[in-house]
């Protein structure tokens, strides 16, 4: 009888040993599909960011046609430019943590058809009314997707490559910028019917993308509360919130800047030079946008802080050579202040989100980026409505004079707090000093 049971077990032990290479290609089959839906997973959010602020920026090379067709002011441009900003502010402020507590795929799949929806709007668009309407809505869709977006970046952070998720967050939106009001513009050159057919491939993308966003990896863990979410507030963890902040004037003075070149920076660029073509009018804030993602990836590796110091510094010589523009220097001195307005933009908002997302909880990811674009597109639409008023009043000249001076004294006051910071953050032993 031993030597019978010797034998079973003998042949239990041949057995084990010959199921453990299956059991190990089995878990690394596993392993290997969840790396790669994950993957996915990023880069489908990744090009959710960037479809969605292309979309944002598309109507900006669209604004002197619809000037020309429906005789709008440059005040009723700034109002529809700023329509678009402050639904998308009243969105982040009652769906910015929706989806810590739903998950991120519905919120993604529900916004996404919601800016669908709102690029039929402005494909058929006839008046100024309609047209800020469908800006509404497309406000709206962005503000729920944005932080849901960011976010899910974020949660799909790669150990391998600290910083990966941070890096998307800064460089795709403004990226996508530049690639919408670069395809728009080539569309309003030669495709017929421009009005319309910058819309639609946009409003296919979006459906494209809703239905990708229910297949994808789900990285947050629902809770409770989904209905207290939406009231509006502005929810920041106190790191983050010293950050923000320090870094607040900076990201407020570069954002504005930003209003200004997307909303009148065509306007300014017929102003100084009435026979250039149709394409420059649009491709001054391109210029701007592209910049300002060369410059994040160009500074990914750079300190944070120094990078937003720099970002502040640079606001001083793109207002001047932007004015100089007004003063004989012509176009070349409007696109070299583009240039330099895009090098302020892309270092102050990579350092500040850099600094931002240093240390935060899953729990806070959505709401502290929401929080961050609450303060950016407020910036960047108040002034931006302030500058089409003065237009209608006084002139763009005089407004663009206001505008240049009034940023370049609030890049000057927002060095003060960032170099504080700064010095607290190479010597944290002071924060424990009695």
């Amino acid at each position: 009888m031993p030597g019978v049971i010797s034998d079973v077990q003998a042949m239990a032990d041949a057995s084990a040993n010959s199921d453990a290479p299956a059991h190990v290609a089995r878990q690394a089959t596993r392993t290997r599909t969840s790396t790669q839906r994950r993957t996915a997973s990023f880069a489908l959010d990744v090009s959710i960011l960037a479809a969605l602020l292309a979309a944002s920026s598309a109507p900006t090379p669209l604004y002197p046609l619809y000037q020309d067709q429906w005789g709008l002011s440059a005040l009723a441009v700034t109002v529809v430019f700023s329509a678009y900003a402050l639904a998308l502010l009243l969105a982040l402020l009652t769906t910015g943590a929706l989806s810590d507590h739903l998950g991120r795929r519905p919120v993604l799949a529900g916004a996404l058809l919601m800016a669908a929806a709102s690029m039929v709007l402005l494909a058929s668009a006839d008046g100024a009314v309609s047209l800020a309407i469908a800006r509404v809505l497309q406000g709206a869709a962005t503000g729920a997707a944005t932080s849901a977006a960011g976010a899910a970046l974020l949660d799909l952070e790669n150990a391998r490559r600290p910083g990966r998720s941070a890096l998307a967050n800064s460089v795709t939106p403004v990226a996508g910028m530049a690639t919408g009001v670069l395809v728009s513009t080539l569309l309003v050159s030669f495709a017929p019917a421009p009005t319309v057919t910058v819309y639609v491939p946009l409003a296919a993308l979006f459906l494209a993308q809703a239905i990708a966003a229910t297949f994808t990896t789900e990285t947050a863990h629902r809770h409770a509360g989904a209905l207290r979410s939406l009231r509006p507030r502005v929810g920041v963890p106190p790191p983050a919130r010293r950050t923000l902040l320090a870094a607040g004037a900076a990201v407020g003075t570069v954002w504005a800047l930003g209003g200004f070149y997307s909303s009148l920076g065509p306007a300014l660029v017929r102003l100084v030079a009435p026979d250039a073509p149709q394409a420059a009018r649009g491709m001054v804030f391109f210029t701007l946008s592209a910049t300002a993602a060369l410059t994040v990836w160009a500074l990914r590796h750079r300190p944070p802080y120094a990078t937003a110091i720099g970002g502040c510094l640079s606001v001083l010589p793109a207002a001047a050579l932007t004015l100089s523009g007004l003063h004989g220097a012509g176009l070349p001195a409007v696109y070299g202040g583009a240039v330099l307005a895009g090098i302020a933009f892309g270092a102050v908002s990579q350092g500040a989100l850099r600094m931002l997302l240093a240390s935060l909880d899953e729990r806070d990811r959505a709401a502290t980026l929401a929080a961050y674009y609450i303060l950016s597109y407020l910036s960047m639409s108040l002034p931006a409505v302030a500058a089409g008023a003065a237009t209608q009043h006084y002139g763009l000249g005089t407004a663009s004079h206001a505008y240049a001076i009034t940023t370049a004294l609030l890049a000057l006051a927002a060095l003060a707090p960032l170099t504080a910071s700064r010095r607290g953050a190479a010597h944290p032993e002071a924060d424990r000093s009695p």
